[in-house]
């Protein structure tokens, strides 16, 4: 069995190279190989020098920039493995939790699993461990509250990063999105489907927009509308 991890990346010159560093070094488990796709999108920064440095890797580039849904679509052109994980070029997520994400499929106990952040995390208000970005926290709950009443579903986290798919599941899917809004579009169509998706909890280190984070709450409308859109449409 074979795992393809696609990294869309866009000006993450700070960040790309260690989080290609992590994806390596991760153990799977026996019997599962795994190729790492890199989709640099138009970075105007040092993002394509750092790429060039890097072995055992594959680099596809996109003349202009397209979004971070367009970069998965390339990614996944190029994927011949059996399993999909899409992973962000920043350091937010760990590799670390590849075996815990794939573990349910192995075990075909599911088809898609998604990595939740908000399963068993708690919102703090104040303290030493004040729950960061708080409104992107309750963005996150909202958005799922609405996947949950529109879908029938009890998922906790819509617009997580890590997301694992057979591959004969995400490619008879067509998406349409190429932007962030592949995370509401490819949710509303699995579930559209009648995949179940088995959420596996997970731990983050968010970063501010000091440090390069891009996703806005305009996006977040962006999302409510895409969730909405899909329920009537293809």
């Amino acid at each position: 069995m074979k795992l393809s991890i696609i990294i869309p990346v866009f000006n993450e010159e700070k960040t790309i190279f260690e989080i290609i560093k992590k994806v390596k070094k991760v153990e799977l488990p026996d019997n599962i190989s795994k190729e790492i796709i890199v989709v640099n999108d138009a970075s105007i920064d040092k993002t394509a020098e750092i790429l060039k440095g890097v072995r055992n890797i594959e680099v596809i580039s996109h003349k202009r920039n397209l979004g971070k849904g367009a970069a998965i679509k390339t990614g996944l052109k190029k994927a011949t493995g059996d399993l999909i994980l899409v992973q962000d070029a920043d350091l937010e997520y760990n590799p670390e939790d590849y075996s815990r994400l794939i573990r349910p499929i192995r075990e075909s106990n599911a088809d898609v699993v998604y990595g939740s952040r908000l399963k068993s995390f708690p919102l703090r208000i104040s303290g030493k461990r004040k729950t960061p970005l708080i409104t992107h926290y309750l963005g996150n709950k909202f958005l799922s509250l609405v996947t949950r009443i529109v879908y029938g579903t009890d998922l906790s986290d819509m617009e997580t990063c890590y997301k694992v798919f057979r591959k004969s599941i995400i490619k008879s899917i067509k998406l349409r999105a190429n932007r962030f809004d592949f995370e509401p579009e490819i949710t509303a169509k699995i579930l559209k489907k009648g995949y179940k998706i088995y959420e596996v909890p997970i731990k983050v280190k968010p970063r501010g927009y000091d440090e390069g984070k891009k996703i806005t709450w305009k996006d977040g409308f962006i999302a409510v509308w895409t969730l909405l859109k899909y329920r009537f449409i293809d």
